[in-house]
């Protein structure tokens, strides 16, 4: 890899493709993520866009040498880097312990999330979001068939949880509604 950079605006994903051509996606890309991994000259994963994307784009090398002469970007780097293996952990979960049903509403609070500003959960009365993955790329990510994922949408409508608008805008008229659906044991927070 000849460059390293962040995701301005759209929506990528990570995958990996097995020797026997099965492909599994292993994360997605959201506005703020770091693409790529200074020091090293080969990607271990494929980045595919799923969106349009906007990338800010820094050639490998002298981003390397700015990471040695500004010591707080190496720390944001660190962060970064942390709080992308805590995104990790939380999909491991998603993937290794939840329902469909829980799945789905979990992929719809990590994007909303992402696409929000801080703002006191408690606050937030009403959500409205792009929803910028396809239904079979939503499979992909949650280890789910495409008439799965199509279902647990159709019932999370059906029951009120959420609205379509033109299929890819998600409005959300109760968020603790939809917290509840994810079988997470949380009781409010940051959106982050």
């Amino acid at each position: 890899m000849e460059f390293v950079g962040s995701v301005v605006t759209g929506v990528a994903t990570l995958s990996q493709t097995m020797e026997d051509g099965r492909r599994q996606m292993v994360g997605l890309l959201l506005p703020s993520d770091f693409v790529g991994r200074p020091g090293r000259e080969y990607a271990a994963f494929n980045v595919e866009a799923t969106t349009d994307v906007t990338l800010c784009k820094f050639a490998r090398k002298p981003f390397e040498k700015l990471l040695n002469d500004m010591p707080h970007l190496r720390e944001r780097m660190l962060e970064m880097a942390l709080d992308e293996l805590d995104a990790a952990r939380e999909w491991m979960l998603l993937l290794g312990r939840k329902t469909a049903r829980e799945k789905i509403a979990s992929l719809l609070m990590i994007i909303a999330k992402r696409q929000n500003t801080l703002k006191p959960i408690e606050n937030v009365e009403e959500l409205k979001f792009e929803l910028s993955l396809t239904r079979e790329a939503m499979a992909d990510y949650l280890g789910l068939t495409l008439e799965t994922v199509s279902r647990q949408i159709n019932a999370l409508k059906k029951d009120g949880v959420i609205e379509l608008e033109r299929k890819r805008h998600v409005f959300v008229k109760d968020i603790t509604r939809l917290l509840n659906e994810t079988g997470d044991d949380a009781d409010g927070g940051y959106f982050e």
